[in-house]
């Protein structure tokens, strides 16, 4: 019995030796934890997010009202209503998604022919209550402004792979 104890005991004895070297070894390497609030890590350019609505340079919506992206959502999460303008096009006079049932696929965004609808770089979204999380047109315009730049850089890098 006093062997098995003894090579209980080297078994052990080693196995806290590698433990003890390998924590060691990690001990003194960079950390890679980041402090969050302050910190922020690296995002993809195709990272789905908070959407948006954006706008051409001269300020008009781009939106065309083709609906394309009301038909491809898989959730049915985006509604879409359109009338005709003077000039003959179509431009939206709602449009509204519901992030509670949206799943962040980018169907929409990929279906769009004018690059109009895109998931920004936004993650850090949150509500209080279920009426916050309806989007309305306005709220989409909004965010496309605050975000346009990002977004826009987002696209030119992402463009070989499109």
């Amino acid at each position: 019995m006093a062997w098995l104890d003894r090579t209980a005991r080297a078994v052990f004895l080693t196995d806290f030796a590698s433990a003890f070297v390998l924590g060691m070894r990690y001990f003194f390497k960079p950390k890679r934890t980041i402090n969050y609030p302050f910190e922020k890590g690296p995002l993809s350019p195709r990272f789905r997010g908070e959407h948006a609505l954006r706008r051409y340079a001269n300020g008009e919506e781009r939106c065309i009202a083709c609906k394309l992206c009301e038909a491809i959502c898989p959730a049915q999460a985006i509604t879409i209503e359109a009338e005709p303008r003077d000039d003959g096009s179509r431009r939206t006079t709602r449009y509204d998604i519901d992030m509670l049932k949206c799943i962040y696929c980018g169907f929409c965004q990929e279906a769009c022919p004018v690059d109009a609808i895109v998931e920004g770089p936004n993650f850090e979204f949150a509500a209080e209550t279920r009426e916050e999380l309806m989007y309305d047109k306005d709220k989409l315009l909004a965010n496309g402004d605050r975000w346009e730049r990002a977004i826009a850089k987002n696209l030119e890098l992402d463009a070989p792979y499109r």
